[in-house]
């Protein structure tokens, strides 16, 4: 039982600190570190910490979380290794989604976080159709090819859009999805996002022993009883309905669903009643370190997105060239 244990307790121990680390780390007052005399006396420095500091730290941890969840349902649901919200048309249908409110709605957080959501499903729903329509491979074959398809054909609307977009006013904001950011993220934007985020994990979560039943093959699994589509349905739901919240207020931030579930079998095993909760932990530390990056590193703020493709891909990289336990 310790030695189950242990790895959570460090994943958790890692999380804490991480956040706790992350809130005396900043440009103010003096470049990198805000001391703890500072914070007490200070009142511009509390007042930067509790509206501007705290709201991005809790922004990036539930943008991780939500990541790293989806990925994982994703993954086993389907059977494979290599899929995460972005190939499946999720992300890029969201950010598509955050586009046309932009530009046609003139949406506020709420209109753009609920057009997202929508654009989401359409895109994951979109690849499953696509790939049972597909007559070429396997089944993880059509799938990838599908996704491929689908995000590709989001992206493209995305460019569409782009190019009717106001330069001045509009295309920054759309900018802004391509390449992911928290720069901004106010408590009204985190406010937006929990309705969403938080009963999709809850649901993940709370379902997660039914992930080891629901990623074995359709039969096997209708005949240790359960309802293998309701139930992938739900799941499905719930982690798209989590993802799209995030990306409509980070914008399209890639490769924490792809690495982050693999991390977490490294360390826990294939089993997702241990594998879900560390790539919850280990998303949320992941997304808040590459966020303290982005906005320590330099005096202007890097964009999330490529920070987390950066390390995100040299991850996965160090992963591929050691063996790593399967899917399904």
């Amino acid at each position: 039982m310790t030695t189950l244990r242990r790895p959570f307790l460090v994943l958790g121990l890692l999380f804490i600190g991480v956040l706790v680390f992350s809130i005396f780390l900043g440009r103010y007052p003096a470049p990198y570190w805000m001391p703890l005399s500072t914070l007490r006396s200070d009142l511009l420095a509390q007042r930067l910490v509790v509206n501007l500091r705290l709201p991005r730290i809790l922004a990036a941890c539930l943008l991780g979380m939500s990541l790293a969840a989806g990925g994982t349902v994703l993954q086993m649901i389907f059977r494979n290794p290599l899929v995460e919200p972005g190939f499946l048309g999720v992300s890029p249908g969201a950010a598509f989604g955050a586009a046309f409110s932009i530009l046609f709605l003139d949406g506020g957080p709420a209109v753009v976080e609920v057009t997202a959501a929508l654009f989401a499903g359409l895109g994951l729903a979109g690849s499953y159709v696509l790939a049972r329509a597909i007559r070429y491979g396997g089944w993880i074959l059509r799938l990838v090819l599908a996704g491929i398809i689908v995000s590709a054909l989001f992206s493209a609307g995305l460019g569409v859009l782009k190019y009717m977009a106001d330069p001045l006013t509009e295309l920054p904001e759309i900018v802004f999805w391509t390449l992911g950011a928290l720069w901004g993220v106010t408590w009204a934007d985190v406010a937006y996002m929990l309705p969403l985020v938080v009963p999709g994990l809850v649901v993940v979560y709370l379902m997660r022993w039914r992930l080891n039943v629901l990623a074995l093959p359709e039969e096997t699994a209708f005949s240790m009883g359960t309802a293998p589509g309701r139930e992938r349905s739900l799941l499905l739901a719930a982690a798209v309905a989590a993802v799209a919240a995030v990306v409509s207020v980070a914008g399209a931030v890639g490769w924490v669903g792809l690495i982050v579930p693999h991390v977490s079998r490294r360390l826990v095993g294939a089993d997702a009643q241990k594998a879900l909760p560390a790539s919850m932990l280990i998303g949320g530390t992941f997304a808040l370190l590459c966020d303290d990056v982005a906005r320590t590193i330099v005096a202007g703020e890097v964009p999330l997105g490529i920070l987390t493709a950066l390390f995100g891909a040299t991850g996965f990289l160090l992963l591929m060239i050691r063996r790593t336990p399967q899917v399904g």
